[in-house]
């Protein structure tokens, strides 16, 4: 997994080569008389990388369902075709014992999840821009990440499972001859990243309930079957199960969450 310090991945933003950059170019004792440098070109350039280590990388970020889902249940249980089976456009979603919905929780997650790959130089489009209205549809959200051109699409969830359930899981893609299937390996490479860097962000265990060491894959969620670019959904964990409602809950513990889920792109496509 090659776990980096976290002093690393904050200064350097996960690129080794420019942390390196600046620890030449002292003179040694003895040599102090010796003319300068003409010229101090490569800090800037070395700096530029720091600071925007996914310049040109274009990602969407997908949080699941939507605040209004529940106000519109013909439009939502709409059957679509995911190719494997026919399914429901979308679902409310779940939510804590305290009523906190998980598509407010994703919606606030992928807003500062975006903010922190903007800053880092990516092109981010979300799949909804809002959480009030209803939709759109499995379908529809596999198209935006197509038409974008996405390097990577992450879709943010958090699972309902029983309260004694706890942890996290990334879902990849299965081969289902059909448009999915050329991405399959670079989307599992992407699970893996995100797998890696969240568990390290958020000190989350991996999920005692689904998948082998937090790698699930599936061949019936639209999301990824219709998908031709690389991309993974992500359980950040089971929002029924007390202690990780109350991280949820916390504005602070959503902040680590984007932290974590913007390392793991950055690795993927640095590493």
């Amino acid at each position: 997994m090659r776990p980096l310090p976290a002093s690393v991945l904050a200064a350097c933003g996960l690129i080794a080569s420019a942390c390196g950059a600046a620890a030449t170019g002292g003179s040694a004792a003895g040599q102090a008389d010796a003319p300068a440098p003409v010229t101090a070109a490569p800090a800037p350039a070395a700096a530029a990388a720091v600071a925007n280590p996914l310049d040109g990388k274009v990602i969407v970020l997908d949080p699941g369902h939507n605040g209004g889902n529940y106000r519109d249940p013909a439009a939502v249980n709409r059957k679509v075709n995911v190719l494997t089976q026919w399914k429901a456009c979308d679902t409310t979603g779940t939510q804590t014992t305290g009523g906190y919905t998980e598509a407010a929780f994703t919606w606030d997650v992928a807003n500062r999840t975006a903010k922190i790959l903007k800053n880092r130089g990516a092109k981010v489009k979300l799949t909804r821009s809002d959480n009030d209205s209803v939709g759109p549809c499995i379908t529809e959200r596999a198209a935006i990440g197509n038409k974008a051109k996405a390097n990577a699409v992450i879709s943010i969830h958090a699972d309902g499972s029983a309260p004694g359930n706890r942890g996290f899981h990334v879902i990849m893609p299965k081969k289902i001859n059909g448009p999915v299937d050329p991405v399959v390996a670079d989307s599992r490479r992407l699970g893996i990243d995100i797998r890696d860097a969240y568990r390290k962000g958020t000190g989350l265990p991996y999920s005692t309930y689904i998948g082998s060491k937090a790698l699930d894959f599936r061949n019936d969620l639209g999301g990824l079957n219709l998908s031709t670019v690389p991309k993974v959904f992500i359980e950040t964990g089971n929002m029924k199960n007390p202690a990780e409602a109350a991280k949820f809950g916390d504005a602070k513990f959503r902040e680590q969450i984007a932290l974590a889920l913007a390392n793991g792109l950055q690795r993927y496509f640095t590493s």
